[in-house]
């Protein structure tokens, strides 16, 4: 529900643009930072308990994605799709289409499609930590190259680990 309000939003506000750019904000917004984010501005930290420890973005993303789900539930898509809008009103504000930062995952699978090379491979390394707190090692392994990276969310880890192999292949 949460991409599709947003998706729908976006077209709103952009429908000269082809839907490869729509996607790549859809996925600029749609994505465990931006959720965090937009959980911290709106308060949600202070109403998911955690323990002694301070609240993970996967645990504030997640939670967030929940309201608007309940949201869904009770007040049907049109009602959804309001909350979304205003939750996510300054981060919509600020996006420029022509400036639209693809994440390094998608970079390196781009770079390796454009040299008709095989695609990135993760595979989890280690996992760290009790579950509610856990960390993750990922490696990414590509065309002879591998490379590691961390983070406490899987997606994070992935990120981090096809960072690390994008700057050995373009130093």
């Amino acid at each position: 529900m949460l991409g599709c309000a947003v998706a729908d939003e976006l077209y709103t506000r952009f429908p000269q643009l082809p839907e490869g750019k729509l996607t790549q904000l859809r996925a600029s917004l749609v994505r465990e930072e931006s959720l965090a984010r937009v959980a911290r501005e709106l308060g949600l930290e202070r109403r998911v308990r955690a323990g002694a420890t301070p609240v993970q973005d996967s645990a504030l993303a997640d939670s967030l994605e929940a309201v608007f789900g309940a949201i869904f539930l009770d007040g049907g898509y049109p009602a959804a799709r309001r909350a979304v809008v205003q939750a996510f009103g300054p981060l919509l504000e600020a996006l420029d289409p022509g400036k639209v930062d693809k994440d390094a995952k998608t970079r390196l699978q781009e770079l390796m499609h454009a040299r008709g090379k095989p695609l990135p491979e993760y595979r989890v390394v280690a996992t760290h930590g009790a579950p509610h707190q856990r960390s993750f090692e990922v490696e990414c392994v590509v065309e002879g190259l591998q490379a590691k990276g961390e983070g406490k969310s899987l997606q994070r880890a992935e990120q981090e680990a096809a960072k690390a192999v994008l700057n050995k292949l373009e130093p």
